[in-house]
């Protein structure tokens, strides 16, 4: 990452673009107001300009977030401590657990600030051992995301609508990052396979699921097992419609949210 890319997102954190000529033009207009100056013709052309370098700049500094969760290295500590609560994992394992984490924190990003729910204990157990270093987390999350994200612990599908909310823009963009079809996957992507993949026995596994949306686990069954299919499922509390708000027209592939949480109460699903 160049020095000019990191003085980006951390002028972005800070103020926005938007926010920026929005004060500038703000002082131009009370300017002409009070007779300082007079408005001319040109700054139609210069209103213009001001529109398009805002935009570039917002997508830029988009597009240096993103590369920087994807490469930025993690405190080493942290692999440690996820082994230390599993011993059964390897090196290996320790990297898809992290390469988890990233693709979480990906979909805090395209979220715009929206609530995004952990489905995996494997990267919760990371990203909660991240949060208590606060000083490292607090400065990465700035940088990658410009905002620290709201932590509650690894849930499944229940009955509060903020949670299943914040687990469908989860499984949105995971898929997303991965070109799979979050309304009929035919396989997982990886923040939701990973719990299964490492045979965690107190994990979240997850299936594709090949039945209609709304198919549920067996009611009284053992099995800890989730349906992919049930993101887009309306009997769970939440907007089943475009993955929490994902989707500004429902069925159709978009990159832009709305935030339709709504909580109806009760406690976060689990197994």
């Amino acid at each position: 990452m160049t020095g000019l890319e990191v003085l980006l997102i951390q002028l972005s954190g800070r103020v926005t673009p938007l926010v920026l000529a929005l004060a500038l033009w703000a002082l131009a207009l009370l300017g002409a107001l009070a007779g300082w100056w007079e408005p001319q013709a040109r700054w139609l052309v210069y209103a213009a300009l001001t529109g398009l370098a805002v935009w570039g700049l917002a997508h830029w500094t988009l597009a240096v977030r993103e590369r920087y969760i994807r490469e930025a290295a993690f405190p080493q500590m942290l692999k440690r401590r996820l082994r230390d609560s599993y011993p059964g994992l390897t090196h290996k394992d320790c990297d898809l657990v992290e390469r988890g984490l990233r693709q979480f924190f990906l979909a805090c990003l395209r979220s715009r600030g929206l609530f995004v729910a952990v489905p995996s204990r494997a990267v919760d157990t990371l990203w909660h051992t991240f949060i208590q270093n606060a000083p490292a987390y607090e400065d990465w999350c700035r940088h990658a995301l410009g905002f620290v994200p709201e932590y509650a612990p690894a849930v499944a599908l229940g009955k509060k609508a903020h949670h299943n909310d914040g687990l469908r823009r989860a499984w949105y963009w995971a898929c997303k990052d991965e070109a799979i079809q979050p309304r009929t996957p035919s396989r997982l992507p990886l923040l939701f396979a990973l719990d299964a993949k490492l045979a965690l026995p107190n994990g979240f596994h997850y299936l594709p699921g090949t039945l209609a949306c709304g198919h549920k686990p067996r009611p009284g069954g053992t099995e800890a097992i989730h349906y992919a299919t049930g993101f887009c499922d309306t009997s769970y509390s939440g907007s089943a419609s475009n993955f929490g708000g994902c989707e500004t027209n429902p069925g159709k592939d978009t990159d832009h949210s709305s935030d339709n949480d709504s909580d109806a109460g009760g406690d976060g699903g689990g197994d």
